[in-house]
């Protein structure tokens, strides 16, 4: 099996959380699948959410109108693996106040909406994909060709991707798995006390040992197909080791342990 790694930065990301709308909209602390498979639809040029508000009117039956974008029909199947690069999993945050004179944005005299968000600051990932469909390497060929139909951002179009470092990899599967460089899904593996070698030198002081982090959250990883709302896992990121809940299977890519999503 093959798989794509890239690198996805950018200077700010805002990918917006729906449980909060007024006063101030904050933003999920990493890129999720969703939101992955919203910059590969744009880089292929398939409709996202307003071609499909435009498509399906208001005269149309209820269940037309809520039928997924063309981006997330096409590209669902795909197995995406995320691994932060910002240290110990966590990227900065900062609130930014701006205004939004646009005549219908507003009810208020002038027209004129105060909008404050919450936007992610240098935020930065390597991306793993499965390259065992059309779609996958219709993508491949896309990001080594640098052709992309519309311009890929983090999140809103006030926050533009850059996409560096494309290579192909081998992928293996793991049968013994005690660390997972990348986000993985909480019930299928467990943290744990890292076990003491039979040789472990206690007095040997020459390398300082790395704290332990855990970075963990609530990422949407689907869409509902009936709500068009988002379905979320609890994802955790850490260098702890861990003990597995149950069977899932975990990669071999290059140096990297991954399990893809």
């Amino acid at each position: 099996m093959k798989a794509l790694k890239f690198t996805l930065e950018g200077k700010t990301g805002f990918f917006k959380r729906p449980d909060v709308n007024s006063n101030l909209y904050f933003t999920y602390g990493h890129i999720h699948k969703i939101a992955l498979l919203g910059i590969f639809g744009a880089i292929l040029g398939y409709g996202g959410y307003n071609q499909r508000n435009l498509k399906y009117s208001r005269e149309k039956a209820s269940k037309e109108q809520k039928k997924l974008p063309e981006f997330y029909e096409k590209l669902k199947e795909l197995k995406v693996s995320i691994i932060p690069k910002n240290k110990n999993g966590v990227i900065g945050k900062k609130i930014n106040i701006f205004n939004n004179s646009v005549g219908y944005a507003s009810q208020e005299q002038g027209g004129n909406l105060i909008i404050k968000e919450q936007w992610l600051e240098n935020p930065s990932w390597d991306i793993y994909v499965v390259l065992d469909s059309e779609e996958a390497n219709k993508i491949l060929e896309a990001i080594l060709n640098r052709n992309f139909v519309y311009l890929p951002y983090l999140g809103k179009n006030d926050h533009i991707a850059d996409i560096l470092n494309c290579e192909v990899y081998h992928c293996e599967e793991c049968l013994e798995v005690n660390y997972i460089d990348s986000f993985f899904t909480k019930e299928s593996y467990k943290l744990s006390n890292k076990p003491i070698d039979d040789d472990y030198d206690e007095f040997d002081d020459s390398e300082e040992e790395e704290a332990i982090y855990k970075y963990e959250e609530f990422l949407p990883i689907a869409l509902n197909e009936e709500t068009t709302m988002y379905e979320s896992k609890s994802l955790v990121y850490t260098n702890s080791y861990l003990e597995k809940q149950y069977d899932s299977l975990v990669y071999k890519v290059k140096d990297k342990t991954i399990q893809f999503i």
